[in-house]
């Protein structure tokens, strides 16, 4: 029952997907008699927490059954004050009797006080449920926690013969369920980014008009300002950031920086870091994706293959010999394979 009940946890908590970072995706499952009376999820950055919203969602009939009943949640409950107080304080206010965690929380802050409270105080604990599906649904937080950089997502769409479209024109390859999907992992990000080619010859706008999310930051590569005026990155209607010398205007929502070297992605991802922008979705072209994988700045790829055959164009990157296939599903006439870092 354990496993039911936390990949019940898992589902509410990717709802917060792209909404509570820097905070991780949680989810939180409150049980009696193999009844759920209680649940909830982080919902936003700064709001309430899931145990705090699994407690509140209980009916007033059932609150007399939580001293027997069981909180399951995908994360060790917080230990210290932030935007909310401590969720472990609320655990012991509430009585709860028995808490069963998926993963302890990586955060020095959190870090197994909050088991370790719980336990001084006569609460059952038991940790470990489904520990590597837990740590996958916050990949993106633990990597943040630990080297306060971001998660670095390459993502493409190829011809099932390899090719990411023919140079020098815009040629889309994925069907729409796959183009849905796309436009929701920009709305599970921080900030999405294209070279300068890709700027110029497909006029992306990097946005979720296919899904209903919020939109990530804009980025382009352009050293060269290469962008033509009139194109969507340009059009200063989102907060967008290019990476290259700044240009003449009244931009509102638009900046400018100099990361100080030719490549500029080591730049780049430190300038990310201080505005606590925890993910990063790269989406092409090729050159660009290549010069991340090449230089060892990934953490996952993302591939979207169509059944046709474009039989010649721009080559799609090579996949690093080292990656991991970690999932594998069909998205309407596409496949979806995720690479993962060893």
């Amino acid at each position: 029952m354990h496993f039911l009940f936390m990949r019940r946890c898992f589902d509410l908590a990717r709802l917060g997907a792209g909404r509570v970072s820097p905070n991780p995706q949680v989810g939180a499952v409150l049980v009696y008699e193999g009844r759920i009376i209680g649940e909830g999820w982080h919902m936003a950055y700064g709001q309430a927490h899931a145990e705090v919203n699994a407690v509140r969602s209980v009916r007033q009939e059932d609150r007399r059954f939580l001293p027997d009943a069981t909180l399951y949640c995908s994360l060790e409950p917080c230990f210290h004050h932030g935007k909310t107080p401590p969720c472990v304080d609320l655990i012991l206010q509430e009585r709860i009797g028995r808490v069963v965690i998926s993963n302890t929380d990586p955060n020095p802050l959190v870090a197994g006080q909050s088991v370790a409270k719980l336990r001084a105080a006569g609460v059952e604990v038991i940790t470990g449920i489904l520990e590597n599906e837990g740590k996958w649904l916050n990949r993106v937080f633990f990597k943040w926690i630990q080297y306060k950089q971001p998660y670095i997502i390459l993502k493409w769409a190829q011809s099932s013969d390899g090719f990411l479209g023919k140079s020098g024109e815009r040629t889309p390859i994925s069907g729409p369920s796959a183009l849905r999907l796309g436009h929701r992992w920009r709305a599970e990000t921080d900030a999405i980014l294209v070279g300068a080619t890709t700027a110029r010859v497909d006029n992306p706008r990097l946005d979720t008009r296919f899904w209903p999310g919020p939109s990530p930051l804009r980025i382009a590569f352009d050293r060269n300002s290469q962008i033509p005026q009139g194109h969507h990155l340009l059009d200063d209607t989102k907060p967008t950031l290019i990476v290259g010398p700044e240009r003449k205007g009244n931009w509102q929502h638009t900046r400018f920086i100099d990361t100080g070297l030719h490549d500029g992605i080591p730049g780049l991802i430190q300038a990310l870091s201080s505005e606590n922008r925890t993910s990063l979705l790269v989406e092409g072209g090729a050159n660009t994706l290549q010069r991340f994988i090449d230089q060892g700045f990934w953490d996952e790829i993302r591939i979207l293959e169509n059944k046709r055959r474009l039989t010649g164009g721009v080559r799609a990157p090579d996949v690093p010999g080292s990656a991991v296939l970690n999932e594998r599903a069909v998205v309407g006439d596409d496949n979806l394979y995720v690479f993962a870092r060893p």
